[in-house]
This record gives C-alpha cells, sequence and structure tokens, in this order.
C-alpha cells in the first residue's frame, strides 16, 4: 500500500516524495486513521451542540471536546509513525470471538435484572471465554469466580451502586 505521485524521471521529486510517503506499517496508519476518525467526530458532534465552558466551569462540551481532540492528535502522531517506521501488516478479521464477545456483553445487559450479578457476570465471562480458540472450563469458571468477587466488592460494597446480587426469587 503506497500513496505515489506522477510518474516522473527516476531521480525526480516528485519519485523521492512518492518514496517517503511509503506506509511502512499498515497496522499503525489503519489505527491512527481510526482515532483521526472517531476524534474528529467527537469535535464534530460536541462542537455543534454543546457548550464548550471554561476549565473552572466545564459545560456539556468540554469532555468530548478536549478527548476528541486528543483522539485527533494522538491520531496524527500515529499515523505519521506508520510511514517512518516498519511494522506488521493488518491481520484478518476473526469473527467468532467478536461475535462471541458482543453476544456476552448484549447477554449481561438482558440477564442482570433476572439472574442478578453473580449469574449475568458468570454467563458474560464463560460466554466471552468460549469464543476464544483456548477455551477450558475450569479456567473459564475460575475467572468468573473472581470477576463476581471483584464486581460485589467494587459495584455493590465500595460504591454502594443498587445492583442485585442474586436472582430476584433469592432475595
Amino acid at each position: 500500500f503506497e500513496f505515489r505521485g506522477a510518474k516522473t524521471e527516476a531521480g525526480g521529486a516528485k519519485a523521492r516524495a512518492a518514496r517517503r510517503l511509503r506506509i511502512r506499517n499498515s497496522k499503525d496508519f489503519w489505527a491512527g486513521a481510526m482515532f483521526v476518525g472517531f476524534g474528529a467526530l467527537a469535535l464534530a458532534v460536541a462542537g455543534g451542540r454543546y457548550r464548550m465552558g471554561t476549565s473552572a466551569h466545564m459545560g456539556p462540551g468540554y469532555f468530548p471536546i478536549v478527548v476528541g481532540g486528543l483522539l485527533v492528535v494522538l491520531g496524527l502522531v500515529i499515523l505519521l509513525r506508520s510511514l517512518a517506521l516498519s511494522g506488521s501488516g493488518v491481520s484478518r478479521l476473526h469473527f467468532r470471538p467478536l461475535l462471541f464477545v458482543l453476544g456476552a456483553c448484549v447477554a449481561y445487559g438482558l440477564l442482570i435484572t433476572p439472574l442478578g450479578m453473580v449469574g449475568a457476570t458468570a454467563v458474560l465471562v464463560v460466554v466471552s471465554a468460549y469464543g476464544g480458540d483456548e477455551f477450558r472450563w475450569k479456567e473459564a469458571l475460575l475467572l468468573a469466580a473472581v470477576m463476581i468477587v471483584m464486581s460485589a466488592l467494587v459495584f455493590v460494597v465500595a460504591l454502594n451502586m443498587p445492583f442485585p446480587l442474586w436472582p430476584a426469587g433469592l432475595h
């Protein structure tokens, strides 16, 4: 994947510029382009609809505008690095993990009320782990147990959030 100028003689300035603009790391190029795109989208949406405010009195647009601007800057840095540093190409898209993790997140949202945090977290972890190539029941159940305990400690005990731990009939 290269950016090339018009054909010129071998020693011409356009030929040298084309060699310099060659993408050497396509993974970083597309990651940088994605960051720039999401950052620009955040700037466009928040900048046109919400009041920015100041650092002392932040408006509703302050955070999305600052984060969007940082994403654009970070994306440009990564994109420009892809032109200078060599790296690996973009690997193929693996649909199985993508679908299992997405399905597990949707299932969590649907199951948090009827099963409580314990059941919904167990389903989330096991289904997400099943999407990988190296699924093992023992590891998935151990990870689910650790995640259940940590989630309960952080969200229910420490932050005092009103998540039901158990199914509705077991309170």
